[in-house]
């Protein structure tokens, strides 16, 4: 929300009424009144339904207003009428506008659950929400909504468990949880109401398999370029886990537990989804009675805990007074929580309070040290406690980061500008923006990705978008200090850019959200408005400014003017102004005194200023030099003011008497200041990290991370067992029985649908003892299920048979479009034909293959307005760059293991261990192939969550994207490192491609006749290519030239799994890893010779050689293996500190092998793609070379 200054304190009044009712959870009784004799409508009972109101005034819900909306069973409002829950459960964003307070599969069709809903404009309702809006955000203005919808579903079950009679209990689980919309005349809120009692069940059934409910808010499908839609921005409150679900009820963001608050759409102009902003609560005194009330525990074997539910029992409707319910009167004394540095001094400014003073006493370090930096001290004061950075560090206490050390941000970009005269705006969404920052002589860099070209060139004069960060590391002058010594890493900037002299304004957005885990700050900025038009091709060139920052409490405000020139093609210039004015709003801590006091006027000094938009990768980047100082611009002549000294990057300049200097290296690092070096702290620090915990070094810092199975507690540094996710709980097998974690390490065993027990023994139901088939069918029953089949003569889907078969709208209609040939029914050619699925419905999402166009379909197979897509162009521009780890000299193995890249040394064939390290961190990706190109010393791996391709430099760098569209499943890579292309499997679209390293030319070279192709290597100095197929029903080995030619089958025999390929240039041996068979065998692929070179392996996925040596990595033992190829013996193997699955694996040479083709000179005198062949190369075309001057020869010599 948008913060505003100058208002009173009234609302931290109100806040600590809401804490004194806060102790103990939510209750149904403090939901807003509900029930018939409030006016509510009842839904119609049953599952997935869907209910219009017409409102009397619209809802804002991100950027649009809507005048209905749609109430629906499954514990959501849409804001247009819902498609069939095929189409959404468990998918969230959901394609269309969605309010999801608790969404799963939910049923009211047994009678007791219900679902009511009305719209409210009574005093009683909307001073109610008031009170909870105003509490949540209590440093806004205060909201006064004009009007309510009220829906509250009450006592609902999971379908799951109405349609089976589980005999276990969990039929008897039932949720309540309330939604209310509250709506002023430019802002609407949610409020979501989860009362402890009410939240029994965290998941429900779907697609066969338990999954965690889901809250929270999408825009849904938004359009995009001409003639295609993509998913427009969300907001999640839960994640995957049922934990998160739990914590509905006994969390908050508005100071009330059970109770949250988001501001969800605004008008004219809309940002972002804002959650409240108070978090803390008092202890829960009332735990232990809680927990004997709801439940009964009973422990077993490996410190789990089965919970036991009370007999479902319904309450009464709730019918409540006018008078809001104040909560239970709690005597005695108990510890406030505030948010971290809330005012402990309020002054009133309403005159009809007379009390002026709040004192928090109980206040202290011992309660509130965590709250600190791990390189902050906690230090009481007579208010409070504040946090303080120790010595070689800075910050605020709570945001500590090392002097010297270059510091990295990540973030988001998204907005809404209008460039020039144009009628239309540009939009984009979670565009990637990265920053780096050398803290040690004021040298700031940022790179903003996928900027169209239609926006990208007018952005270059807005360095301004990189200025508050160069502000925050500035370099310091003597007596003066950066943003972030002075406030952290949180804090929300807001700017107003004055475009001189047709007065376009654009304003700008950042909020920064303190470091993450990878020592990161997070950065979230919005473009919002108008700015001049800078044509393509032009080049701008901003002259160094000065700007004056003024501090007081809480607030820093600045302005200037900044000039700048455009130089266009035909060599004319034109020099332009802007003005810009920034506030900086931020949380203070109040308690010391001398920290309180106002801080002088610093003058921030930018020089070197760089801009350039790249319109090949749709990328802009900013650089500048920042200094922070006196307003007089008085100048140091000592060179650690000046930015010339000439130390580490990681190292911090000390200056001295006069123009002397050193260098220091920044914590983390060793050496003599002008060369610094990572110190491995995991290495050197003996039991860094606790119990069932591993370290990970970092540069300049480590990170402690819990082994699987293991999560860290509330203290943030023991490990605790997640018996659920380690496995060791003592529920039924995983095809019966779901484990449950419910904190701690306890954990709740239940039956999936379709058996029945107590979860740690499930039996199977036998449906078909309850005749769920049609008399005209055969019922079968299955583990977990059952089969209804119509008698010979009788069509339907065996719910429903009939004698006669009647064709579906969907088929008439396909039918009728087919017409009939001696082979067959064939279409028209170009001619539309829908797609029926196997009950003759319309299939949800229809595509016409002539034209490349898909779009949605209601029931009757009429298109929805707004959902069709088209060919999209590839994006193009770098995600957010994590840090590398820079290769030492020599051979290495490279392997990928969850959401990073790791390598170990090669000593001779053999591996030092000890000396394995993190290079490259992916975090949230899973990687699966990994190659290296030993000419650029880049790694290339695949992603299957993006999914993507991308590459990193081993010499220090980020991530490049490579390749991020029409990929579904990519999995194997390899490099021809002579001819400069890369090749890929993709194990979704079946098909083999190859492309340019830097992706824009690319080609499918095989689509034909693969299952599941996965590793792929080729040999390019004899121009053959290689590949596995895992197809379970036909396992296979084949081989072609590296243009696809020559396609043929090397091994098909005797095959299981065959996971990994490697090729030894030295001995022409091809081996591979298979893990159904369990072996490694190798063969020369001209002769034939099929030999084995390992067997009694475990479950082998990856596959690499180095001379006599195979190395491979292993799911069962999580480690990299080394086998002797011509002993056939395993010699060594590599356990990863982090023991989780691993996957691709590459060697990393020293120098390129030898060897040369006929691609390796010129391109092969190629105009596009030049592919080696074993009689020479080819020159093919990409598939999008259409309209682009390319010539193709195949196979012929150069």
């Amino acid at each position: 929300m948008a913060k505003c200054q100058g208002q009173g304190w009234l609302f931290y009044a109100t806040l600590l009424l809401g804490w004194a009712v806060s102790v103990h959870g939510l209750t149904r009784a403090e939901f807003f009144p509900f029930g018939k004799t409030t006016g509510d409508h009842v839904l119609e009972q049953g599952n997935d339904l869907s209910q219009q109101l017409a409102l009397d005034k619209p809802v804002l819900f991100y950027d649009g207003k809507f005048d209905n909306i749609f109430i629906n069973t499954n514990g959501f409002v849409a804001m247009a009428q819902p498609s069939a829950e095929s189409t959404y459960l468990g998918k969230m964003p959901a394609g269309f506008g969605m309010i999801a307070a608790l969404h799963g599969d939910l049923d009211t069709g047994d009678g007791v659950g219900k679902v009511y809903y009305r719209q409210d404009a009574s005093p009683a309702t909307l001073r109610q929400a008031a009170e909870q809006i105003n509490r949540a955000f209590p440093e806004d203005d205060e909201v006064e909504p004009e009007h309510a919808v009220v829906v509250t579903w009450v006592d609902v079950a999971s379908r799951q468990h109405h349609d089976h009679s589980r005999g276990d209990g969990l039929e008897k689980q039932r949720n309540s949880f309330q939604l209310v919309i509250a709506s002023a005349e430019t802002t609407s809120y949610a409020i979501l109401l989860y009362p402890r009692k009410g939240m029994q069940f965290a998941s429900t059934a779907v697609g066969g398999s338990s999954q965690a409910m889901q809250a929270g808010f999408s825009k849904g499908l938004v359009n995009y370029l001409v003639f295609s839609t993509r998913q427009g921005p969300y907001y999640r409150i839960t994640t995957e886990r049922e934990t998160s679900v739990r914590a509905l009820a006994e969390e908050t963001n508005s100071g009330k537990r059970g109770v949250w608050v988001y501001e969800i759409g605004t008008s004219p102009y809309f940002t972002s989804v804002a959650p409240g902003e108070v978090t803390d609560l008092p202890p829960d005194t009332g735990l232990e009675s809680r927990v004997s009330e709801e439940a009964t525990s009973k422990r077993y074997p490996g410190g789990g805990q089965q919970v036991t539910y009370s007999p479902y029992e319904p309450e009464e409707e709730v019918y409540r007074k006018e008078q809001p319910h104040q909560g239970p009167h709690h005597g005695g004394q108990f510890t406030v929580h505030t948010v971290q540095y809330q005012p402990q001094v309020v002054v009133v400014d309403d005159g009809d309070i007379n009390v002026d003073v709040f004192s928090y006493n109980s206040e202290t370090c011992a309660n509130n040290r965590n709250k600190c930096s791990t390189f902050a001290d906690c230090k009481d004061y007579a208010s409070g406690y504040c946090c303080h950075c120790r010595p070689g560090y800075y910050g605020n206490g709570i945001q500590c980061v090392s002097e010297g050390k270059p510091q990295r941000m990540n973030g988001k970009v998204n907005g809404r500008v209008y460039v020039g005269n144009s009628p239309s705006p540009v939009e984009f969404n979670s565009n990637d923006l990265h920053s780096y920052v050398v803290a040690n002589d004021g040298r700031a860099y940022v790179a903003i990705s996928t900027i169209p070209a239609r926006l990208g060139p007018s952005l270059q004069p807005l360095s301004a978008l990189g200025g508050v960060i160069g502000w925050a590391f500035a370099l310091e002058q003597p007596g003066y200090k950066n943003g972030f010594s002075i406030i952290g890493g949180e804090f929300t900037c807001q700017a107003e850019v004055t475009f001189l002299p047709a007065q376009e304004k654009l304003t700008i957005k950042q909020v920064f959200s303190g470091i993450d885990e990878h020592d990161h700050l997070v950065v979230s900025t919005t473009l919002e408005g108008r700015v001049p038009e800078v044509l393509r091709g032009s080049t701008v060139q901003i002259e160094p400014y000065s700007e004056i920052y003024q501090y007081s409490s809480n607030l820093i405000t600045s302005s200037s003017t900044r000039d700048y020139t455009v130089s266009l093609d035909d060599g004319s210039a034109e020099t332009r102004t802007y003005q810009w004015r920034q506030t900086i709003t931020f949380q203070s801590c109040p308690n010391d005194e001398a920290a309180r006091a106002v801080l002088p006027t610093q003058m921030l000094s930018v020089d070197q200023v760089f801009v350039m938009y790249d319109s090949n990768n749709e990328l802009i980047r900013y650089a500048m030099s920042n200094k922070i100082g006196d307003v007089n611009g008085e100048k140091e002549e000592n060179s650690c003011f000046t930015g010339r000294h000439g130390c580490d990057t990681n190292a911090v300049c000390r200056p001295e008497q006069g123009t002397q200097f050193t260098c220091q290296c920044a914590a983390g690092f060793t050496g003599d200041g002008r060369s610094c070096y990572d110190i491995d702290e995991c290495r050197e620090i003996p039991l860094a990290c606790g119990e069932h915990s591993v370290c990970n070094n970092q540069p300049g810092t480590f990170r402690c991370e819990c082994n699987d199975g293991y999560q860290f507690a509330s203290d943030g540094h023991t490990c605790i067992v997640d018996h659920c996710a380690a496995g060791s709980h003592d529920c039924d097998i995983t095809e019966r029985a779901h484990c449950s974690y419910s904190g701690g390490s306890s954990y709740i065993c239940s039956c999936l649908p379709g058996f029945q027990g107590h979860g740690r023994v499930c039996q199977d139901i036998d449906e078909c003892q309850s005749a769920r088939c049609h008399q005209k069918a055969v019922c079968y029953n299955t583990q977990g299920s059952f089969t209804c089949q119509c008698r010979p003569g009788y069509y339907g889907d065996g719910f429903y048979c009939s004698s006669e078969h009647t064709k579906s709208q969907c088929e008439t209609h396909r039918d009728r479009l087919l017409g009939s040939t001696e082979y067959g029914p064939q279409p028209v050619p170009g001619q539309y034909v829908p797609t029926c699925d196997s009950q003759g419905a319309y299939e949800a999402s229809q595509c016409h293959g002539s034209i490349g166009h898909c779009w949605c379909v209601d029931r009757n197979g009429l298109e929805i307005p707004g959902t069709r897509t088209g060919p999209v162009r590839p994006a193009v521009g770098p995600t957010p760059r994590p840090d590398v780890y820079p290769l030492p000299p020599g051979t290495h193995l490279l392997f990928a293991q969850s959401g990073r890249i790791e390598f170990v040394p090669l000593e001779g064939y053999n591996m030092k261990k000890t000396e394995a390290k993190t290079v490259l961190h992916l975090p949230e990706k899973v990687i699966i192939g990994v190659a290296y190109d030993c000419v650029e010393k880049m790694v290339y791996w695949t992603d299957i969550t993006s999914p993507s391709i991308s590459k990193a430099n081993l010499q220090g760098g980020g991530a490049i994207p490579v390749i991020r569209s029409d990929l579904e499943s990519p999995e194997g890579i390899a490099i021809d490192h002579l001819g400069r292309t890369l090749f890929w499997t993709d194990s979704m679209k079946d098909r083999i491609e190859v492309a340019s390293l830097d992706g824009t030319k690319r080609r499918v070279l095989i689509d034909t006749n693969l299952v599941n192709p996965r590793a792929i290597i080729v040999d390019p100095v004899n121009g053959n290519m290689y590949w596995a197929d895992w197809n379970r029903d036909a396992p296979k080995i084949e081989t072609s030239a590296m243009d696809g030619t020559n396609r043929r089958v090397l091994v098909k025999d005797d095959l299981g799994l065959p996971n990994g390929l490697t090729y030894d240039p030295q001995s022409s041996q091809l081996c591979w890893a298979d893990a159904g068979t369990h072996m490694i065998e190798c063969m020369n692929p001209a002769q034939g010779d099929r030999r084995k070179a390992m067997g009694a392996i475990q479950y082998p996925f990856g596959i690499t050689s180095h001379g006599k040596n195979i190395y491979y990595t292993d799911w069962r033992r999580d480690a990299v293996i080394m086998v002797d190829r011509q002993a056939g013996t395993e010699t060594d193997v590599f356990l990863p500190q982090k023991q989780t699955r691993l996957y691709g694996i590459t060697t990393a040479y020293a120098q390129c092998p030898s060897g040369k083709n006929y691609c390796a000179v010129n391109n092969g005198g190629c105009t596009h793609l030049c592919l080696a062949t074993p009689r020479g190369r080819s020159c093919l075309c990409p598939n999008n070379a259409l309209g682009v001057s390319c010539v193709e020869s195949e196979g012929g010599r150069f």
